[in-house]
């Protein structure tokens, strides 16, 4: 229907239409493409919505594993006019998530610096530095920007999932295996629930095949 109303003149917002139903299909590439052409529209009736359609268009495109495409959609919507400093920082939040996945580290950093300052109070903002100072072997940021990200939002399962592993890292143990249970337990059917409950496992297993103490030498 969202198609047809498009072809009978509906304009941006059966385009917008077209593009959440793609979106609900999980059909991400034709999604992308959709609101590409909404933004192009829009840019052509100087339409406020231009920043959000390209924002819309490079999510889609990441969803879509096409990062390139992607930065190329974001970068755009950096250029918009009507960009507010919020939607900016969220905006430098999925770029970095792009050149992540381009393998540029360094750049992603620089993103998601920018996305910090912008969108401080954003939990995955913090969430997604832990993760890239981890993948950058920095263990002293990590652990500092996933306390923050746990400050905001304490019972996400992901946000849990991650500390959980960077404390393991750092070797304490108690507090991994405090963490994974409470994601094992408090979103048993999602994927971080699944992580959790293998990482668990393996932190048995590591129990296990602990070397015993010695024992202590007997007084003569």
């Amino acid at each position: 229907m969202a198609s047809a109303w498009r072809v009978e003149g509906g304009g941006l917002h059966a385009r917008q239409c077209l593009g959440l139903a793609y979106v609900a299909l999980e059909r991400w590439a034709p999604a992308a493409t959709v609101y590409e052409q909404a933004a192009r529209e829009a840019e052509a009736a100087n339409d406020t919505r231009l920043a959000d359609f390209h924002v819309k268009a490079g999510n889609a495109w990441l969803a879509a594993s096409e990062p390139t495409r992607a930065v190329q959609a974001l970068d755009a919507a950096l250029a918009a006019p009507h960009l507010s400093d919020e939607l900016r920082g969220e905006v430098h939040l999925d770029r970095a998530r792009a050149l992540v996945a381009l393998g540029s580290v360094a750049g992603a950093r620089t993103d998601l610096d920018e996305g910090l300052r912008l969108v401080p109070s954003d939990p995955f903002a913090w969430y997604l530095s832990a993760a890239l100072a981890r993948r950058q072997g920095d263990a002293a940021r990590a652990r500092t920007d996933i306390t923050r990200a746990l400050e905001m939002a304490a019972d996400h399962p992901d946000i849990v999932l991650l500390a959980g592993t960077i404390a393991g890292e750092a070797g304490d143990m108690t507090e991994a295996e405090r963490l994974y249970r409470r994601v094992a337990e408090g979103a048993p059917d999602s994927e971080a629930g699944r992580i959790a409950r293998a990482s668990l496992d393996t932190l048995r297993e590591v129990e296990v095949d602990a070397p015993r103490p010695a024992p202590a030498p007997q007084p003569r």
